[in-house]
This record gives C-alpha cells, sequence and structure tokens, in this order.
C-alpha cells in the first residue's frame, strides 16, 4: 500500500482519510490548525499522524483536500517540499452559481499547480467529480488526468487500495474537463437527478 500526506482537515480530508486507512496506506494529516489535524489523524485511527504544517510531507503522494483557491497558494508554499512528490488536486473551482468554472477559461487548478510545482513533482487529478456522501457510501468511478504515467500508475493504484475503479481520462489538459464534469454534477444534483446520491461513471455495454 501507499504512503498519503492529506493536506487538509475538512470533509474531503477526513472522507479520503478514512478509505486511506481502511485500504492499509500510511496516512499523515497536515493542516494549519495544529489541533485540527490532531484530532482528525486521532479519528483516522489505524496509525494515521499529523504532522507539522510546512514540514516536508511523509507520504509519496499529497493530496491537496482544500479549497479550490487555496490549492496553489499552498503548493507555492511548500515549494520545494513538494519536490518528487505527487500532487493529488480533488478541487472544483465553481462559480458563483455553481453552474460554471471560476477561472473562466480553457485551464484547471491541477495546471495551475503544474506550473508551480517544483521540478520532480508529478502532478494529478481526481475525485473532484464525486460527491463525499457517495464517496463515504459508495463504490464510484474515479476519473483521472495528468501527463506522467508513473504518478497516474500510483494514483491509480491508491484509488483501487480504496476500493474503487480508477479511469484515466488522458493528459492533464483534460483535468479542465473534469472540472466541467463536477460542474455538470452539480447541475443534475439540482435538476434531472435531484439529489446527491450518485456519481458519474462508466458502463461497458457488449456489443
Amino acid at each position: 500500500m501507499g504512503s498519503i500526506t492529506i493536506l487538509g482537515t475538512g470533509n474531503m480530508a477526513r472522507t479520503i482519510g478514512t478509505l486511506a486507512v481502511a485500504g492499509g496506506n500510511t496516512v499523515e494529516v497536515l493542516g494549519r490548525d495544529q489541533s485540527k489535524a490532531d484530532d482528525l489523524a486521532k479519528a483516522l485511527g489505524g496509525g494515521a499522524t499529523a504532522g507539522e504544517w510546512g514540514a516536508v510531507p511523509a507520504g509519496d503522494i499529497v493530496i491537496t483536500a482544500l479549497l479550490y483557491d487555496g490549492v496553489v497558494p499552498v503548493v507555492v508554499e511548500y515549494g520545494d517540499a513538494l519536490a518528487g512528490k505527487i500532487i493529488v488536486d480533488i478541487s472544483n473551482p465553481f462559480n458563483a452559481t455553481f453552474d460554471g468554472l471560476a477561472h473562466g477559461e480553457e485551464t484547471s487548478i491541477a495546471r495551475e499547480v503544474a506550473e508551480v510545482a517544483p521540478a520532480g513533482a508529478g502532478v494529478v487529478k481526481a475525485f473532484n467529480t464525486i460527491f463525499r456522501g457517495v464517496l463515504e457510501k459508495g463504490r464510484p468511478d474515479v476519473f483521472i488526468a495528468g501527463d506522467g504515467a508513473q504518478a497516474k500508475a500510483s494514483v491509480a493504484a491508491f484509488i483501487e487500495s480504496l476500493g474503487l475503479r480508477p479511469l484515466d481520462v488522458g493528459g492533464l489538459t483534460m483535468a479542465h474537463w473534469l472540472e466541467g464534469m463536477g460542474v455538470v454534477t452539480v447541475g443534475l444534483a439540482g435538476h434531472g437527478v435531484g439529489h446527491g446520491d450518485f456519481a458519474l461513471g462508466v458502463d461497458d455495454v457488449a456489443g
């Protein structure tokens, strides 16, 4: 199994951390509020630890479980401490009305992370099309995008350790469209489906 560091102490950090511990991964939690990081690590159990914010992450995979506008600044703040790490961006940059993307152009938070990440760091987009409740209760497909084959393979192996199916959608340019899928998911929850107890996925159809 893998070694994972989660940057953040919110709901998604707790959910992914819980699944990671259950999947046999080594989990470290980092948060600006040390007491919250300590509390989350204790709640996760399974040997999960709370590191010190700003220190070199212990995990080979670093999951930025943060609001979208905090992801790039935190990657900049950590700088060379992320060298050689795989950075997983799970954020959705929704606009104020949740019917479009905040950046309004063909980029993504993951691509912006790649632009400021240190040399040798890999960047992968994942988990952003899944509602937290579904991740807690279900077994949704997890779409991933990234330019590094080894980085994607490592993230895919981590996802499989959670009992989930990773589906590679292509290079990091596809992260923009995964963020768009996040918008579609919210639209479906508010309209055609009418609730959040679902996930987008792939059904193989026999010929």
